[in-house]
């Protein structure tokens, strides 16, 4: 399945200086059994009602509670959570 999390920043957030250290945090999750993907997208339109970031994991249905529980999930929230405005996660078939 393909794991999407859409995020919207906060405004002022420099959405290309969180690239490098966002996708290292989730390349780590390659190493969790069953994720065999990632894809990092960011929008070609910046109005107020666009979100910024699309981190996309391809993984196995059955590896989402490892990586509910992993420590770069949990880094990311901790990191990143003061500066995102909005979240969506929106799971489906390839």
């Amino acid at each position: 399945m393909k794991h999407h999390i859409i995020v919207k920043f906060t405004e002022g957030t420099d959405v290309a200086a969180l690239l490098a250290p966002v996708k290292a945090i989730f390349t780590e999750t390659l190493s969790i059994p069953g994720i065999h993907g990632l894809e990092l997208k960011t929008s070609c339109i910046h109005r107020p009602n666009r979100y910024d970031l699309m981190i996309v994991l391809d993984m196995d249905p059955e590896a989402l509670p490892a990586y509910d529980a992993s420590e770069p999930h949990h880094r990311w929230k901790e990191e990143y959570g003061h500066v995102v405005e909005a979240k969506a996660i929106f799971d489906c078939e390839d």
